[in-house]
């Protein structure tokens, strides 16, 4: 049975791969065959993951991994290399979140009028085989060789199907991404290098690090470099300008999957490799991380309430949102850094959901300006609701997923860093003003003079039911755990235990070292919801 579980996790890589080596290979496939190709490229990937998520709890485990498998490609020997998938409780939901953003994108993608449309398929299913592969990864090389791999396509599907601006906008993502990258290889190398030449495997580098000592200065070097590399990737504040104007000009499909999946690969990697594995220098870099993701929520919240065009909205406001994960994560406990995750869940699908949302509201009306619409829930009230909805979920409103996140950080922040709770809480606000003037701009009122130009002699008709089965799908994973927490929030929590540096007692030697106002050590931790 153990080895059925291993396999499924493998397949939720290699089927969306194999079904775009057979689009590369088919070009004399009809439209309606590619469609249904690409649908199992998307559909199995969203079913394993699920169902491994479902069997996660009862797994046998092994250093708190489930489904553990490797595979020897013949670099073990001389580089430490070797492909070794599993899920942990950290990686689990995050798997999850691929899946399930994976099919409702392609599904997306599926039913749209693109170009060309099975290379649009192709590269997407391209995209959503590293995605699976990033979150299953034990091995830091293959971590890294599978976000490079959804990387590639976003830079290709922009300049080719983007919207208006789009070349500028890939040159911009190219820049920035790929320095992000590069510097993120360079803190990976260090680490490598740092622990003897270990190998890239996590299980062995986090026992190696157990049993040794990295000294303190490389711990700082490899930690700066780490930050710096994933936070690029992550938009941290200042180095954000290639999101909001990347997803604006990115088509729908490609922007899901970029904003709600792979943006959080550097997240993800500083919490399941770089403060575990040099904790003195996360907690030296400490300061910095905070400042910076303030300046996430509080400087880019303020530009996101100056946005006109809902989509740059939507992208400054997942740049934005990227800031409560950074504080959740600077708090090295269980109760923020697990928040955090769960943020990184909710975060995940209800971005996608919104820029699904935006794409109706724009096949119905012919522009993103929110000033140039208004009244549109008198003739699409189902989208206006499907709207409403997302925009309490990327809020935090009470029974979603983002609730349950922002919540246990802004506790978190409260034990540790009570001066950082009231300019987080002031981003909950920003993200109000934004978030209802767009429904109210768009939906509520009486038409706008150039809605009702551009509109006359159509028929505007609500959301289909075939536009509403990606919505439905992301919504269904927002309230389920919205009302159920503890669905993923319990898996995060044993594995964030294991590591020493979410511990606190490591919080006592912040207080020592960086003299913030923290928890004392006696203070007893309290996990995610």
């Amino acid at each position: 049975m153990d080895n059925f579980y291993n396999t499924l996790i493998l397949l939720a890589i290699d089927i969306p791969m194999a079904a775009a080596i057979v689009l590369l290979f088919g070009k004399k496939l009809g439209e309606s065959v590619s469609k249904i190709i690409a649908g199992i490229g998307f559909i199995a990937p969203a079913l394993i993951a699920i169902y491994l998520w479902c069997s996660f709890g009862d797994a046998p485990k092994e250093y708190g991994y489930a489904y553990l498998r490797s595979f020897d490609l013949g670099l073990h020997e001389t580089l430490g290399i070797s492909l070794t998938l599993g899920l942990n409780g950290i990686s689990a939901p995050l798997f999850l979140l691929a899946g399930l953003v994976g099919v409702a994108a392609g599904l997306q993608a599926i039913m749209s009028k693109a170009e060309r449309k099975s290379t649009y398929l192709l590269l997407l299913l391209v995209m959503q085989a590293g995605l699976m592969g990033v979150f299953a990864s034990v091995d830091i090389f293959f971590f890294y060789f599978f976000h490079e791999l959804a990387l590639i396509p976003t830079f290709i599907m922009i300049g080719i199907w983007g919207g208006f601006g789009r070349r500028a906008a890939a040159m911009e993502m190219t820049v920035y991404l790929t320095l992000g990258a590069m510097l993120s290889l360079l803190g990976l190398i260090y680490i490598y290098q740092a622990t003897d030449w270990e190998g890239f495997n996590l299980i062995a580098l986090t026992e190696y690090v157990k049993a040794n000592s990295i000294s303190e200065v490389v711990q700082h070097n490899i930690f700066g470099l780490l930050l710096f590399g994933f936070g690029i990737l992550v938009s941290l504040f200042p180095f954000h300008s290639w999101a909001p104007r990347g997803y604006a000009a990115a088509p729908t499909a490609n922007a899901m999957l970029h904003a709600g999946v792979l943006k959080k690969f550097g997240l993800y990697g500083l919490v399941q490799i770089a403060a575990p594995l040099v904790p003195e220098g996360a907690l030296a870099w400490n300061p910095v991380l905070i400042w910076l993701a303030l300046g996430n929520i509080l400087i880019i919240g303020l530009v996101t309430i100056a946005q006109r065009d809902l989509k740059m909205m939507i992208g400054y406001s997942s740049v934005m949102h990227m800031g409560y994960i950074f504080l959740g994560i600077a708090t090295y406990t269980v109760a923020g850094v697990g928040g955090a995750v769960i943020l990184m869940f909710a975060h995940g699908l209800s971005v996608a959901l919104m820029f699904v949302l935006a794409t109706a509201v724009y096949q119905r009306t012919g522009t993103y300006d929110m000033r140039a619409i208004g009244g549109l829930g008198m003739k699409a009230p189902i989208l206006a609701g499907f709207f409403v909805a997302a925009t309490m979920a990327s809020i935090g409103l009470p029974g979603f997923a983002n609730f349950w996140g922002e919540f246990t950080i802004f506790i978190a922040l409260w034990k540790n860093y009570p001066w950082a709770v009231a300019p987080a809480v002031l981003g909950v606000i920003i993200s109000a003003i934004y978030g209802l003037r767009a429904s109210a701009h768009i939906f509520m009122g009486p038409q706008t003079e150039a809605f009702a130009v551009a509109s006359e002699g159509k028929t505007i008709t609500d959301i289909t039911r075939a536009e509403r089965i990606p919505a439905i799908i992301l919504l269904i994973g927002l309230a389920m755990v919205g009302l159920w927490p503890r669905s993923i929030s319990e898996s995060i929590n044993e594995q964030l235990l294991t590591q020493p540096v979410y511990s606190p007692a490591t919080m006592a030697s912040v207080e020592q070292s960086a003299k913030p106002v923290a928890a004392t050590a006696e203070q007893k931790e309290e996990p995610a919801s």
